[in-house]
């Protein structure tokens, strides 16, 4: 994978701006704005704020074990995000060494890292540990990044791995992020990070990671084939239409999840607080001084205009065939990794999924975007999500 492709996967997580439309969309005349209506909701904790960081998959992968524990026992809890962080570039270092240099190194990582760490090392609180040892008030891994990145290529280019190279890699960590308590004492309690998580009543075995492509058999397990799945874990494939049926179950029996997505898309509004699939218009679409003003206007301006609203639009109806594509040509990336936990209607009637992000709340919806079916069809990676929430029709065709 080049480093221009990675570099411009790790801004989808770092800079929600890039994806932002600067320019306030033109109305539709006679048209109100968007008007979202809340239908069903799962109670989730605050909004968190990754900032300056590539890591969008343990936001969401905590946010998303919060509302499971919260569900669960009533416990509001706020989980050490940094603590996951820290623990997964220890082990994909080790990984990137054995491996001579040949697989992924970067701040992002997959649905999985997190049941990950919490199985192999475990859990902390965000009191305990906040990974913020560098003198700022809010994450920021640019620079961190850079030593990281600097000093595993310069370990991929030794002949011979001397036997300190590993506790130099841990001291770049301790220096950014601070060490990693052995034991910690908490509401009166004392714990290490395993007996804390263990504490906690979820199991990881009680969750799945989903997807839907072609170019592997469905209701079988594969890797998925994305660079930020440096665990190698395997993903169970299903239709896209079963997969939009276990997101709706979810939702309908109170499971929020783990939702991995493209938000590269023009139509990802994050600014606005949606993010739509719309149809291409076309000439013969138009008619009058509107097709006139139109066949005037060059390839870029219709480009533009075709993303320029804030209002209800007609979208594409997307296939499996076409998502396949979209995924083979590149079209699709994994980049970003949110929480969706609700289901809403526009003054349309039309069906959208409210996503919890970790791009702070300083936005329209403190920090929530609305996302319509057909983007969820056409631009979902991969959900991670309680096997419960498994229609049962569907979970039997599973091998």
């Amino acid at each position: 994978m080049n480093k221009l492709f990675l570099t411009l996967l790790a801004a989808a997580c770092i800079a929600p701006a890039a994806f932002a439309d600067d320019e306030k969309p033109k109305e539709k005349a006679d048209s109100a704005k968007f008007e979202f209506t809340d239908v069903k909701t799962i109670k989730t904790t605050s909004v968190k704020d990754q900032n300056k960081t590539g890591t969008c998959w343990c936001f969401a992968g905590t946010a998303f074990y919060e509302n499971e524990i919260w569900k669960a026992s009533g416990d509001s809890l706020d989980i050490s995000e940094m603590f996951t962080v820290r623990q997964c570039y220890l082990d994909k270092a080790k990984r990137y060494a054995r491996m001579q240099g040949s697989t992924n190194f970067a701040q992002g990582g997959s649905v999985l890292d997190v049941p990950y760490v919490w199985d192999n090392y475990g859990a902390v609180p965000e009191e305990v540990y906040a990974g913020l040892n560098y003198g700022e008030k809010k994450h920021d891994h640019q620079e961190m990044a850079g030593v990281l990145r600097s000093f595993m290529n310069s370990i991929s280019n030794s002949r011979k791995l001397s036997s300190a190279w590993l506790t130099a890699f841990e001291g770049i960590l301790d220096a950014y992020f601070g060490k990693v308590p052995e034991k910690f004492d908490y509401k009166g309690k004392t714990y290490t990070p395993k007996s804390y998580a263990k504490s906690l009543g979820l199991s990881t075995d009680d969750y799945i990671a989903v997807t839907s492509w072609t170019h592997h058999p469905f209701y079988s397990p594969f890797i998925l084939e994305i660079p930020d799945n440096w665990v190698w874990g395997e993903y169970q494939n299903v239709t896209i239409d079963e997969l939009k049926a276990i997101a709706d179950n979810a939702i309908e029996n109170g499971y929020s999840f783990v939702w991995a997505a493209d938000v590269s898309e023009p139509g990802w509004k994050w600014k606005e607080g949606f993010a739509v699939m719309p149809k291409e218009k076309t000439e013969a679409d138009l008619e009058g001084t509107e097709l006139a003003r139109w066949v005037k206007l060059t390839d870029k301006e219709r480009e533009k205009e075709k993303y320029s609203f804030n209002y209800p639009i007609e979208e594409i109806e997307v296939t499996q065939e076409q998502r396949q594509k979209w995924f083979d040509s590149m079209e699709t990336t994994d980049d970003h990794g949110m929480v969706i936990m609700g289901i809403a209607k526009d003054q349309d009637g039309k069906l959208y999924y409210k996503v919890k992000n970790s791009w702070d709340s300083n936005q329209i919806y403190d920090g929530y975007i609305y996302v319509s079916e057909p983007y969820f069809r056409a631009k979902t990676i991969s959900i991670y999500v309680n096997k419960k929430a498994i229609p049962k029709d569907i979970a039997k065709k599973f091998k």
